[in-house]
């Protein structure tokens, strides 16, 4: 999503409603980090007071107005969860476009076995590697869930 000139560097935290009528998390669209290691997938276990409160799902966040996704995906990573955007190998990426609001799922490996990691900023209350066969077991956040019930998603 472009940013107008007066955008450049705005911070996109705030509530924006797409063409199809739902209400979302970032002026500027969002993205996550799906990142994988030793077929192993990073979750976070959402606060209960955000969006979703209470269900699992990766690590992401608001998109700041000249951000890109790739950026904003590996700033909100490090934010939540203190994982050190050096060690991560980014594979590409997918992208859920609702028509004037859109989220991208940037899929990433790592340099190094899967860290252990904690919550670094209260939007979560546990961080956790699953088992990719085991990701569908927990209670999921729903836009995590329809991407990773969909085509897009590693094999699990």
């Amino acid at each position: 999503m472009a940013a107008r000139e007066a955008d450049r560097g705005a911070n996109g935290d705030g509530w924006v409603h797409c063409a199809q009528g739902h209400r979302h998390w970032g002026r500027f669209g969002a993205a996550g980090l799906l990142v994988t290691a030793e077929e192993r997938l990073l979750l976070a276990h959402r606060a209960f007071w955000s969006h979703h409160g209470g269900t699992w799902g990766i690590p992401g966040g608001a998109r700041d107005g000249a951000e890109t996704a790739h950026d904003a995906a590996l700033r909100e990573a490090a934010e939540e969860t203190g994982l050190d955007a050096a060690v991560v190998v980014v594979r590409g990426e997918t992208v859920d476009d609702h028509g004037g609001w859109s989220y991208t799922t940037v899929h990433a490996g790592l340099t190094v076995p899967p860290p252990a990691l904690e919550p670094t900023d209260g939007e979560a209350t546990e961080l956790r590697w699953v088992p990719l066969g085991e990701v569908d077991d927990l209670d999921l956040h729903p836009g995590f869930a329809g991407f990773w019930r969909g085509p897009h998603a590693p094999a699990h």
